[in-house]
């Protein structure tokens, strides 16, 4: 199976998620019918992402640590980057 052929299950955590006038998609999946790893990524309002390179045992956690970096960096911290990835 091809990466474009792969199906991936998307966490409720997942959606819009508005601060300071911005607002990011918030992206939180895994691979469809696995219990692998959670992955997190925010798109913004101009399609840049932002992705962590570390996965997360649960949904719950991916988003806490999305939380977690708006409250330390702030929600703009997402805006007007190319592609990059956290950790």
């Amino acid at each position: 199976m091809t990466e474009s052929d792969q199906q991936y299950e998307f966490s409720e955590l997942s959606g819009e998620f508005v601060d300071d006038d911005v607002t990011v998609i918030l992206r939180i999946y895994r691979p469809a019918d696995t219990n692998l790893d959670w992955m997190l990524e925010v798109l913004d309002e101009e399609g840049n992402t932002t992705a962590w390179d570390d996965t997360f045992d649960t949904d719950r956690d991916a988003f806490e640590e999305f939380l977690a970096t708006v409250q330390r960096d702030g929600i703009r911290s997402f805006l007007d980057e190319p592609v990059h990835k956290l950790h």
